[in-house]
């Protein structure tokens, strides 16, 4: 990939604090790649599209995480949930043999899996030797007759953020227009269907099965979500999407301006975290397709649900009102769950926004005010002083602090990628305040709190003898 194009991904005209910066909200910086270099960003994103097979071309080093290494969920075909990859040794970069390998490994997955795609992820030894991925893939495809898309993401080329939008790149490039979808079925019971997509949505532990029957209640055939739970064919037909709606920015959404500038589709950014913001994403696509019968058939679902869910929520609600939460998370996560938690009547006393944009800090000052406490680094020493300092009743954060949290006898709920439990929609919001709450009262924090038997100081030795 060409100086030029990085710094076209890094800049981006969609975001509003992006032009006049360098770099914009998505800037390179020394050590950036230390969270996930733009192998690692690419391959997060296009994974989930579950019938496609997945190659990574380089050492075996890179493919050493690659099975199941997001919570992801799929209905279907587990191929994603493959390790394929070249395994380039020395002797095959000595020889000029690498090439030739990847020719052989995207043979090898057509024959043996048949799947709809090939998704070729180019890493740091390939880049660097200056193999001919675009031409290897367009060669493979012509023998075989399957698409073979070729991602250029070498870990190099910057942070994992980078490889977001690289893979996003890939699919404008190489995928979505490439077919039409099938016709829309005939209107049932007078209500009109409409075609929908949805960007930077990645399934986390099967949450977005929470809302999809919401949208087939209303008549909105998702069309394609890249890329949770998503399959090759949906994907190439995005371009038909009446609306898209953007679910993390900080990712994609150089998909969803382009998808704007070459097809017209309108495109707004949501949120499925909490009461609010799912009603807001509902009507959202409501008034972005401006169907007036839609728009009222969504404020009777929005307000059975919500009345649903209020009576549901209310002895959570009870328990939670008034306790503290820090949020240490990123990108869109940084606001919407502060939303959420909102919603059931908890107080945030910070959140975390390292890898938030400037858009993203900006609604959490909307929720949170002017004074709202943004935290720039997730150093244990930090997590633990701002927890004691403003009395959290919980830490809510990533698994990557979760030992922080249990050596310092601090509640600990998972939020990111690894989580098991699903935490969109309205019947997520549930199910996160059920975690909440038996997180935050579970009997254990009281007793590992106590001093050890060892470290109690000895009872007198007359209250000893009368015992």
């Amino acid at each position: 990939m060409r100086t030029q194009e990085i710094a076209a991904l890094l800049d981006e005209p969609g975001c509003p604090h992006s032009p006049g910066q360098k770099g914009g909200c998505a800037r390179a910086t020394p050590g950036a790649a230390a969270g996930g270099c733009a192998f690692d960003g690419a391959q997060i994103t296009l994974l989930p599209i579950a019938d496609a097979a997945h190659i990574i071309h380089g050492p075996i080093s890179c493919a050493g995480s690659s099975w199941d290494n997001r919570g992801t969920r799929s209905t279907g075909p587990t191929m994603w949930r493959f390790g394929m990859t070249t395994d380039l040794s020395e002797q095959d970069i000595i020889m000029g043999r690498s090439e030739e390998r990847l020719f052989h490994a995207i043979k090898q997955a057509v024959d043996d899996y048949e799947p709809a795609a090939v998704f070729v992820y180019n890493t740091c030894v390939p880049a660097l030797t200056g193999d001919d991925l675009e031409a290897i893939c367009k060669s493979a495809a012509q023998h075989w007759g399957t698409p073979v898309v070729p991602v250029d993401c070498a870990g190099f080329y910057g942070s994992k953020n980078l490889g977001n939008r690289i893979a996003g790149e890939a699919l404008l490039n190489h995928v979505i227009g490439t077919r039409e979808p099938e016709p829309l079925p005939p209107e049932g019971q007078g209500q009109r269907i409409h075609d929908i997509g949805l960007i930077g949505e990645f399934n986390i532990a099967g949450e977005f099965w929470n809302v999809l029957p919401l949208l087939d209640e209303l008549g909105l055939r998702l069309l394609s979500s890249i890329s949770g739970d998503a399959r090759f064919q949906e994907v190439q037909t995005l371009h038909r999407s009446e609306a898209n709606m953007l679910v993390c920015s900080k990712a994609l959404m150089n998909v969803a301006r382009q998808c704007h500038e070459r097809y017209g589709t309108p495109y707004f950014e949501g949120s499925f975290y909490g009461v609010a913001d799912t009603s807001a994403a509902l009507r959202s696509f409501a008034e972005s397709i401006g169907d007036p019968d839609l728009s009222e058939r969504t404020e009777r679902l929005i307000a059975r649900e919500e009345a649903r869910i209020d009576a549901e929520l209310a002895p959570y609600r009870e328990r939670l009102r008034g306790r503290r939460a820090l949020l240490y998370t990123g990108g869109v996560k940084s606001w919407s769950v502060v939303s959420a938690l909102q919603d059931l009547g908890m107080e945030i006393v910070a959140t975390g926004t390292t890898k938030s944009t400037e858009a993203d800090k900006a609604r959490i000052r909307d929720l949170m005010g002017d004074s709202a406490r943004m935290l720039d680094s997730g150093a244990p020493r930090t997590l633990i002083d701002t927890v004691h300092g403003h009395d959290a009743d919980v830490l809510i954060a990533g698994g990557r602090n979760m030992y922080t949290a249990y050596k310092a006898r601090i509640p600990f709920l998972d939020i990111n990628q690894e989580r098991p439990h699903a935490y969109a929609g309205y019947d997520g919001m549930i199910e996160l305040a059920r975690q909440l709450c038996r997180t935050i009262d579970s009997p254990i924090w009281p007793q590992v709190r106590e001093p050890a038997p060892w470290e109690q100081e000895p009872a007198p030795w007359w209250e000893a003898a009368a015992s």
